[in-house]
């Protein structure tokens, strides 16, 4: 169907609940993912057909001289206006390279995790359509301590919990598309709540310009 959101979901390196995983994008209405490691990604010829890029990876280290992830990053990533997702570990990945720092928005990616934590969630700028309407909600989850975003990002969604980064949730450019970071989203306590997949499904819709 015309309509619906074609997405590609992109994993690499960290373990995850499959099942559990699927079954939450398959229940994400107007979505339409198609799972596959960065690897295969970056070679297939209809990479540019897709209308998101929801990024599922922790890759760890910078991807050497003339490997297709760099040379995709550094050339063509954000220059086809397809809409970007940083789920979770994605925003961990590559630590020590620049050009990740600007899809991220983030200039320190060094951290602790913290499993099962319980945050309580509070909207900062409900005039976004990601997070419009949305209330204050918990959510057990793996918590990042790290530095928070950069000062060029729109903050979304926030926790004052004293074992994560006090951003949760932000939006930025990078070079002609939309991107949507996300730090909650380790496994099926986050997945299956339903402020996490509102979010979730606005986050898509919008990196993509549907909202």
């Amino acid at each position: 169907m015309a309509d619906l959101i074609k997405t590609a979901v992109i994993t690499e390196w960290h373990p995850y609940d499959v099942q559990s995983f699927q079954h939450l994008l398959d229940g994400l209405a107007d979505v339409d993912p198609y799972v596959q490691e960065w690897d295969v990604f970056v070679k297939d010829p209809r990479r540019g057909e897709y209308d998101a890029l929801l990024f599922y990876n922790m890759s760890f280290p910078e991807p050497a001289e003339g490997d297709a992830r760099r040379e995709y990053v550094e050339s063509e990533l954000g220059t086809t206006g397809q809409g970007i997702v940083l789920l979770h570990h994605a925003i961990l990945s590559y630590e020590q390279w620049p050009a990740w720092d600007e899809v991220s928005g983030t200039a320190d990616r060094s951290f602790t995790f913290h499993q099962n934590e319980t945050l309580t969630c509070r909207v900062t700028d409900p005039s976004h359509p990601i997070v419009a309407g949305l209330g204050e909600f918990d959510i057990v989850d793996e918590s990042y301590l790290m530095a928070e975003p950069t000062p060029d990002n729109r903050v979304l969604l926030e926790t004052t919990h004293p074992k994560s980064l006090r951003a949760l949730a932000w939006t930025r450019s990078f070079r002609d598309s939309r991107v949507f970071c996300y730090q909650s989203g380790h496994d099926d306590s986050a997945w299956r709540s339903p402020s996490f997949q509102r979010i979730l499904h606005g986050g898509i819709r919008w990196a993509a310009g549907r909202d």
